[in-house]
């Protein structure tokens, strides 16, 4: 069993208001959780109305099914219009 972890760093657009925000963000989080069936929650920079963190884990039987998920959440967040990644890491346990 490996353990794949993805933290990302997300530059929000459109976001004028804390309120903005934590509704950008709540749909984000809520549709990764759904298609992909990941842990995922904002960590940081939940005071910046521009900023986010996000950190997100995925458990497979193997190291490339962990890496496999990880990546088509990372892009499923890249391509959502709302958002900007603009640093990521990935590792394995």
């Amino acid at each position: 069993m490996k353990v794949g972890i993805c933290f990302m760093e997300l530059l929000l657009f459109d976001a004028n208001s804390l309120k903005d925000k934590r509704r950008v963000m709540k749909s984000i989080l809520e549709r990764t959780r759904n298609r992909y069936n990941v842990s995922i929650s904002e960590v940081g920079e939940q005071d910046n109305k521009k900023r986010a963190e996000i950190g997100m884990a995925a458990v497979c039987g193997d190291s490339t099914g962990t890496d496999r998920v990880l990546q088509k959440v990372f892009n499923f967040i890249d391509q959502d219009g709302r958002v900007e990644v603009v640093d990521y890491t990935f590792s394995s346990i």
